[in-house]
């Protein structure tokens, strides 16, 4: 950042911000999500707030690059947030805490918002009228949820400017610690989706003792065995290898993929897994 404490964006910057929100999606792709389309949507305002330091906008856009998945609707909250702290001159390695920390709550309250409830409202609304014989109805339920939509966008844009910038001088001295409290509640919830959803038993039983006539013989489960130890420690295992070859050996998404299905046939096809 510029380091300075002379504001460069006005409201205007913000409300262009929250109108490219729109295009979040059209950079998407399965090695970082949104991250380009967010760098995307918030590079005219970055601009402006670095002026004539190149350097330091393209290290602040590929920094922005990373992985990042949020609902399109709710990312204007982020973004005024974002850009308030960053016209403050607060350094990225601050801000990214406060957006790592927003992305998942803000993801499943913007798609349960819009696609299980303005949804299904307006399509019965709308193809109850198409159904009367009303031509207007497929224009009337465009224009009726993109017109919501886009006071969502609106009313999160004013949120996260007005939040950002009434405590930004307040919190500064507790930024840091801020920050790092957010990273530590990311990294608790995707603790909690390893466990969740990487499934990884393994199939082996061997028998215990020897058999005697009419005792039906016991086995001893090695999944069993492990879990016993730590619950759901292969997947932990097996995340934090992943975590590895990213951070150590920078492997893309492709590669873990790939990595991930050969090995998961490979030992289901030797019945290890299961």
């Amino acid at each position: 950042m510029t380091g300075s404490n002379e504001k460069k964006l006005v409201k205007s910057d913000y409300t262009k911000t929250m109108i490219r929100a729109w295009l979040l999606q059209n950079g998407f792709n399965y090695s970082n999500y949104q991250g380009n389309g967010y760098s995307y949507v918030v590079y005219p305002a970055l601009k402006k707030i670095h002026g004539d330091d190149k350097e330091g906008l393209c290290k602040d856009l590929a920094d922005n690059c990373e992985f990042y998945n949020t609902n399109p609707n709710l990312l204007p909250f982020v973004t005024s947030l974002h850009l308030a702290m960053a016209d403050e001159g607060i350094p990225y390695s601050e801000i990214r805490g406060l957006k790592m920390a927003l992305m998942g709550p803000l993801a499943g309250i913007g798609d349960s918002l819009s696609q299980f409830c303005l949804a299904p409202l307006y399509s019965t609304i709308f193809s109850s009228l198409a159904q009367q014989g009303l031509a207007f109805a497929p224009v009337g339920f465009w224009l009726a949820i993109n017109g919501t939509l886009l006071a969502i966008k609106f009313a999160m844009c004013n949120l996260g400017h007005k939040l950002g910038t009434s405590v930004i001088d307040k919190l500064s001295k507790s930024m840091a610690l801020i920050s790092e409290c957010a990273s530590m509640v990311g990294v608790t919830v995707i603790t909690g989706l390893a466990v969740s959803f990487v499934k990884m038993n393994v199939n082996i039983e061997f028998a215990a003792g020897a058999a005697e006539e009419g005792v039906k013989q016991s086995t001893v489960s090695i999944q069993g065995m492990l879990d016993n130890i730590a619950p759901a420690l292969l997947p932990v295992l097996y995340t934090l290898l992943m975590f590895y070859l990213i951070k150590k050996r920078n492997w893309n998404t492709y590669q873990l993929v790939i990595l991930t299905v050969v090995v998961g046939i490979a030992l289901s096809a030797c019945g290890v897994l299961v």
